[in-house]
């Protein structure tokens, strides 16, 4: 493996047929539970990646005949244009499987150099939700979360970078929310779970069908809960921090980097700090960080290095962090170390010296400073709490952090 190639997950698909070959794709694709697939076209082969466990990792590459061949016929499947090849398509594609729950593919294909790249999301139609308390929060946050989500009204924020696992968040108060006592109506692009009990909307750029058009429609549907996808222009803010005002309980979504930083990201597109101050209930920021095989990892005592965790020891059960771990590597996590993903969440609850404040426009640093006297748990801190538990290594928590995040200064 060089510098520039990625890890393997390895898979032999020559000598199939195209048909043959994407299934067996497909297949190791669903196993491994990968987020999504990459097929790209270079000059003499086509490169197959997967996104497994949030890092890229080389599954095969097939001569570039064969791997053109079952990009066509991915297409085919997907009722996308085969011939068309010089614009970027977007297709889906339902994949039964016996005996199985179907796969949902959403494929997005772009054209490069030498070709065509397509870059599949896998959405298993029967996915087990998580609850509330499988996500990673910590117990005093979890609680935050519960009574915000109590509330007959009000805004809860999710904030993150992409991949940041936001919906998956959502998706845990909408179950939490789902008691058939609510209407709840989502805004999604794209729909990535069907929900028995939730009335879900996908918008639809090419009809001119955005998040702002659905919102004020959805609104005229008498919901109680309203999910928006995410929120990224003026219009969706505003409408959704004045239904937030009249009495619906709003959760949605924006990509800012920490809790605080949602904030200033809604007033920076327009809305009106009265109206956000009386409205906000809380914002949760969140990155995902790899957790670590419990069959083979490793164990290192501190040491002098003991005193690393005395300002999180107050939330550590006894026993806990006297003892470093880190990956090693066994048949059961393929080698890698990991076995799966966990959140390190920073969960701002607004109190009324917050709403106060934001009534001054604030800058993010203003508010986390506020925040933090107001007894936030921030993500250096929640981070030292994944290592000291012996859930994650600290070598994966730089690698999903931003390092900004970590110093006591941030």
């Amino acid at each position: 493996m060089t510098a520039a190639e990625p890890m393997r997950l390895p898979l032999d698909l020559n000598g199939l047929t195209p048909e043959r070959a994407v299934a067996s794709l497909l297949a190791h694709a669903a196993d491994l539970q990968v987020s999504d697939l990459f097929l790209c076209t270079d000059e003499k082969s086509v490169r197959i990646m997967v996104r497994h466990l949030g890092l890229l990792r080389l599954v095969c590459h097939l001569p570039v005949d064969l791997g053109r061949r079952c990009l066509a016929h991915i297409k085919a499947m997907a009722a996308m244009d085969v011939q068309e090849k010089r614009r970027p398509l977007d297709g889906r594609w339902l994949v039964e499987r016996e005996g199985r729950s179907a796969l949902d593919l959403r494929i997005a294909t772009v054209p490069t150099m030498y070709g065509e790249d397509f870059a599949i999301r896998l959405l298993d139609r029967e996915s087990r939700w998580l609850g509330l308390d499988q996500l990673g929060l910590l117990r005093r946050d979890l609680n935050h979360l519960a009574a915000a989500l109590s509330s007959p009204s009000g805004l809860i924020l999710v904030t993150g970078p992409t991949g940041a696992g936001k919906t998956t968040t959502l998706y845990a108060c909408l179950r939490h929310l789902n008691n058939g006592e609510r209407k709840i109506n989502t805004i999604e692009d794209p729909i990535e779970y069907s929900v028995d009990g939730l009335r879900q909307s996908q918008v639809n750029p090419r009809i001119d069908v955005g998040f702002p058009e659905l919102l004020r429609s959805v609104l005229r549907q008498a919901p109680d809960v309203i999910m928006v996808g995410e929120i990224r222009d003026p219009v969706t803010a505003e409408t959704a921090v004045r239904a937030a005002n009249s009495g619906h309980l709003v959760l949605a979504t924006m990509h800012a980097p920490t809790a605080a930083g949602g904030v200033p990201a809604l007033l920076n597109l327009g809305v009106h700090p009265h109206y956000l101050a009386s409205s906000l209930l809380g914002a949760i920021a969140q990155r995902l960080v790899r957790t670590l095989c419990s069959e083979c990892k490793i164990s290192y005592e501190l040491g002098e290095s003991a005193p690393t965790f005395d300002e999180v020891r107050r939330f550590l059960e006894p026993g806990q962090g006297q003892t470093l771990y880190g990956p090693k590597g066994c048949p059961a996590c393929r080698m890698e170390g990991f076995a799966g993903r966990t959140g390190v969440f920073e969960m701002l609850t607004v109190t009324p010296a917050l709403r106060k404040l934001i009534l001054e426009r604030p800058t993010q640093q203003d508010l986390r400073k506020q925040a933090a006297h107001d007894g936030l748990i921030e993500f250096r801190q929640a981070a030292l709490l994944k290592v000291a538990q012996g859930v994650t290594s600290v070598e994966e928590v730089f690698r999903a952090v931003p390092t900004e995040f970590l110093g006591k200064e941030a």
